[in-house]
Parts: C-alpha cells; structure tokens; sequence
C-alpha cells in the first residue's frame, strides 16, 4: 500500500492525481532509461485520465502503450479498451504507431489472438515476465482486475504471459494478462472510485490487512499494489 490510504474526496481529484503521477513517472522513467512502458486499463475512471494526459507534454516517443485486458470484439466496436483509448489520448498527440501495441482481436479465434499478443509481449520484453514501468489497473464490484474475474480458469494460470479467458457471465471471451505477468511491473496502480466498489475494496484489504484470501471469488485480493488511488465513495464500506 501507498504511504496512506487517505481517500479522495472525489473522482475528479483522483483522477487529476492519477494524470500527474503519471506525468512524473513517465519522465523521470524516460530520463533514467529511455523508454517508459505502461499496461492500460480500460473503465470510466481511467478514460479521464488519458484525455487529461492529451493536454500534457510528455516525451510521447519514448512511451510503449499495452493493454491489460480487452473484449472480444473489433477495434472499432464502442466496448473495446483499444477504442476507449484510441478516442481519449491516442488520436490527440504524436505518438509513433510502433509505439502502440493493441491487442489483435479474433472475434472467431480467440486463442489465437492471445498467442499473437503473448508473442508480441515477449518479443518487446527481454525478461522472464514483462517489466512493465507501471500497470494500471481497476477494481470490478465483483472485485474482478484487468480480465480477471472471479470463478474463471484464467486465475490459476502460471506460466502465461497473456490468455482469452471465458466469463461466464457475458457468456464470453474477455483477453486479459495473467496475474504472473501483471506482478512482474515495477509500479503498481490500483484506481478504484465509486460506492459500487464497497464491497469489492473491502474484500481487497482483507488481504492487505489480515493476509485473508478467497482469490477464486475475489481475484484482485492477489494484487499487491504500489500505490492505492481510492475516493471516499468506494471506502464507505472498507
């Protein structure tokens, strides 16, 4: 956990943290190694911030932009994370097409589509699993993270990098990285907002404050995160 866990009064100011955070990381990254690579997330709450990173000035050549997870469905469908982002920062500033790594959706193929990103995971990384200089990440009311949902064969997996995973819930493939791959990150991001997130906070903390897990129905009990970005909202029950 980060030096406190002191909410946000507001989303909004969460978010405006998140953005300037970012902004610090990411150049004091690059000044150190010449490159700064980040895991995205998909969801309202971090939507804000990429169009707030659109107004900054940041060393967009020297930044790698992946996803954490993505829905099966094309790059331009309205559900996809690559639109979501594509819309709020990637279409607004000079950032190099090599240095945007979408995840290859095959609606039909799935599978096959994993592989292919998996390989493009490994091929950028030189390393057991991606270090990634930050992983953002969200928090479901069902305490899912990236793609990670509770009761789904994706959780247990260990040596993957990157896996379709089938929810049944939506009755469907979500993509999404594999817990191994997102704890490999130097920087670990946690935003969570809102008071449907009460419950899914509450379950978290369990583990963070009593070592208590129950990762099959609360997958984002596993995440250990370097920094918590949490508003008031989510915290009326934690």
């Amino acid at each position: 956990m980060n030096d406190s866990f002191d909410p946000f009064s507001d989303v909004a100011s969460l978010q405006l943290a998140v953005t300037d955070s970012f902004c610090e990381l990411a150049e004091q990254t690059v000044k150190q190694n010449g490159v700064f690579r980040v895991s995205l997330s998909g969801g309202s709450t971090p939507r804000r911030v990429y169009e707030m990173l659109s107004e900054r000035q940041l060393p967009w050549d020297q930044i790698h932009w992946f996803w954490g997870d993505e829905r099966n469905v094309p790059h331009d469908h309205a559900d996809s994370n690559f639109r979501m982002v594509h819309t709020a920062l990637l279409s607004k500033v000079d950032i190099p097409a090599a240095n945007i790594h979408a995840v290859p959706v095959n609606v039909d193929a799935p599978a096959e589509a994993a592989e292919q990103y998996e390989q493009t995971l490994r091929d950028h990384f030189d390393e057991p699993f991606p270090a990634w200089d930050l992983m953002l990440l969200g928090m479901g009311d069902d305490a899912h993270t990236a793609s990670l949902f509770p009761d789904t064969l994706a959780l247990g997996e260990q040596n993957r990098w990157f896996v379709e995973n089938w929810v049944p819930k939506f009755d469907g493939f979500r993509y999404t990285l594999t817990f191994p791959a997102i704890e490999s990150a130097r920087n670990i991001w946690m935003m969570t907002a809102g008071e449907a997130k009460q419950q899914a906070l509450k379950q978290a903390l369990k583990q963070v404050l009593s070592g208590e897990t129950d990762l099959n129905r609360y997958p984002s009990q596993r995440i250990k995160p370097t920094r918590w970005f949490v508003d008031a909202a989510a915290c009326g029950a934690a």
